[in-house]
């Protein structure tokens, strides 16, 4: 999510932001079944299915990103689209949903929901935090927005690979 984050927060701060916040929504949405489930459900039985899905949306972002013409930064809002994507890619990542189902499992039990609030902070503060830094080192360099929009995309398809692996 971070490479996505990245790339888009290359484009315009509001971009990267909204992007942002849909990780987290995708989060908010896996972390809330996680702590529901905790205790009825195995959910390893699916984990492979994660893994091919994920595979496959790491790599066609990966692949968009790395094919795209440059796109010079922008101050068009993003808005629904972007944050939509951004939940997508969020609830089909394999990272997102195994860390809930393990570390976020974990938290469940430990910590209970205080835990998981301070968490959330702690993702909050990251999401309004990383895209600004990204866009104000980018900002008046369009050939190190580039690379950090290449090197996004690399680890995007490095991450499909890795997942389409794991699958096997």
């Amino acid at each position: 999510m971070n490479a996505l984050i990245a790339s888009r927060s290359t484009l315009s701060l509001r971009a990267g932001i909204v992007t942002g916040f849909g990780a987290m929504s995708a989060d908010l949405v896996l972390g809330a079944l996680v702590y529901a489930l905790r205790s009825l459900v195995d959910l390893a039985s699916v984990v492979r299915y994660v893994y091919v899905i994920g595979a496959v949306v790491m790599a066609c972002l990966g692949y968009r990103l790395l094919t795209a013409a440059p796109v010079p930064p922008t101050t068009e809002p993003a808005g629904l689209r972007t944050y939509s994507q951004a939940l997508g890619v969020g609830l089909s990542n394999p990272f997102q949903i195994v860390w809930w189902l393990t570390a976020g499992l974990a938290f469940a039990y430990l910590g209970g929901l205080l835990l998981y609030v301070a968490l959330f902070a702690a993702v909050l503060v990251w999401v309004l935090v990383f895209p600004y830094a990204i866009h104000l080192g980018t900002r008046e360099r369009p050939s190190v927005a580039r690379g950090v929009v290449y090197a996004s995309g690399a680890i995007l398809l490095g991450f499909a690979a890795y997942f389409a692996y794991l699958a096997l």
